[in-house]
């Protein structure tokens, strides 16, 4: 499994890493697939060392996705109660502005590598509104949630909301509760692109519990230096919150859509793409440290402990 594609060839956004355990390898999913990038299903990549990664393969092929989606992004698969789901964003329409619509919806499958089909027949986010990057978190009741973006481009001032879900995940058990706006993190600036002025995006969520039972999720937005990472805590420990948001960025180099995962030998790994500018994608793997207040990236010669 050695031989194949080096990491730094392949050009992906919103890079995803499974760790197969008991295979003794790497999954690697994300953003572009079936040709051109964001269009037309997702693939999977397979890797030994995380250096080199074999041809993709279909995890989730156009046809069984979404009937008319226009756009496949950022998805997340996760081990959940014996089967592996995919959590996918999808659009309807092909204007950034107006598009019909943008969800989450679920998909399922035996084995991590897929083929995903269907869970349910429709989204899993609020009617209506435009929602991405949906992510699965498990309490330590057992409770499942679907964290989630509400896009900037309906709200102006981007926001995360959480959802709880019934056990199988085919349906919310109540009703979304936003966690936070974009605008709470210092570090996330409002745009200047012309007719979005002033508004604030919100990207890519992803929760991770620390060993001292510390709540910390990740997520990513514009600001000084590009496209950003940040960290956000729950004071609470909880889902619900209250969040406070770490005044500076844990990623400042124009990379984000982050994920945690841990290498075969137990190394705590962050993955997002970096740069943003289209076209020039590529994953970034990073490795972390806890530390007392969140998370910090591990630097050269520094022991990750």
């Amino acid at each position: 499994m050695n031989s194949g594609t080096p990491l730094a060839d392949i050009q992906i956004r919103d890079p995803f890493i499974v760790t197969d355990v008991a295979a003794g390898r790497y999954l690697l999913f994300g953003t572009g697939g079936f040709g051109e990038a964001s269009h037309g299903g997702f693939v999977m990549r397979a890797s030994s060392d995380l250096k080199t990664w074999s041809e993709p393969q279909p995890a989730l092929t156009p046809s069984a996705g979404p009937a008319g989606a226009t756009y496949f992004w950022a998805p997340e698969v996760v081990a959940y109660r014996g089967r592996w789901f995919l959590f996918g964003s999808f659009m309807h329409g092909t204007e950034i502005v107006g598009p019909e619509q943008r969800y989450t919806r679920l998909y399922v499958a035996d084995t991590p590598e897929g083929p995903y089909l269907p869970l349910t027949d429709g989204p899993i986010t609020p009617a209506g509104w435009w929602c991405i990057d949906g992510t699965l978190h498990v309490e330590p009741d057992g409770r499942p949630w679907l964290v989630f973006v509400r896009e900037w481009l309906q709200v102006s001032d981007g926001e995360i909301h959480a959802l709880p879900l019934t056990a199988d995940l085919r349906e919310p058990a109540g009703g979304p509760r936003r966690l936070f706006r974009a605008s709470e993190a210092e570090w996330s600036w409002p745009q200047t692109w012309e007719k979005f002025s002033g508004y604030r995006v919100t990207d890519g969520p992803w929760l991770h519990r620390t060993a001292a039972g510390t709540l910390l999720m990740l997520w990513s937005s514009f600001g000084s230096g590009g496209y950003l990472t940040g960290v956000a805590r729950s004071t609470s420990g909880a889902i619900l919150g209250p969040w406070v948001q770490s005044p500076e960025p844990l990623f400042a180099a124009d990379g984000g859509h982050p994920m945690l995962f841990r290498t075969l030998e137990g190394t705590l790994m962050m993955a997002l793409h970096a740069p943003n500018r289209p076209g020039h994608e590529r994953a970034r793997l990073l490795p972390l440290r806890e530390t007392p207040d969140g998370l910090a990236l591990v630097q050269a010669g520094r022991p990750n402990s």
